[in-house]
């Protein structure tokens, strides 16, 4: 069975890259917001979650404390997928309990593999 993966992004030409990049290897559930995320995930029952920073309404921090306060998803990879890519940015994301950190444009795909099989190796 392969790693479920659940994307959280809203804007529809990085959820297209990332499908293009992940279908091949995961089997993806996608979700356009905040609210969407909180609607779906539970039923998703992902083995890791890609979470944009910046989304309307319920930005990824929040989805993320969400998250964590549910009992059934608070051991799942959560990794920050944003354009904040300034110095620090990385230290601050982990600090806020985020298992990993990729920044936007997504321009090297072995760097979103890696990362992925890092949290998912992590996991179990």
């Amino acid at each position: 069975m392969r790693p479920r993966i659940s994307v959280v992004e809203d804007n529809p030409d990085n959820r297209l890259l990332v499908k293009a990049l992940l279908e091949d290897r995961y089997d993806l559930t996608e979700f356009e917001t905040g609210s969407d995320a909180v609607d779906g995930l539970l039923q998703a029952n992902p083995d890791l979650i890609l979470l944009d920073i910046s989304l309307p309404g319920m930005d990824g921090i929040e989805v993320l404390r969400w998250i964590r306060n549910q009992h059934g998803l608070r051991s799942i990879p959560v990794v920050a997928i944003t354009a904040h890519a300034m110095a620090g940015d990385r230290e601050r994301f982990l600090a806020q309990g985020f298992d990993g950190y990729l920044t936007k444009p997504i321009v090297d795909e072995s760097v979103l593999f890696e990362t992925i099989s890092g949290c998912l190796g992590r996991q179990g």
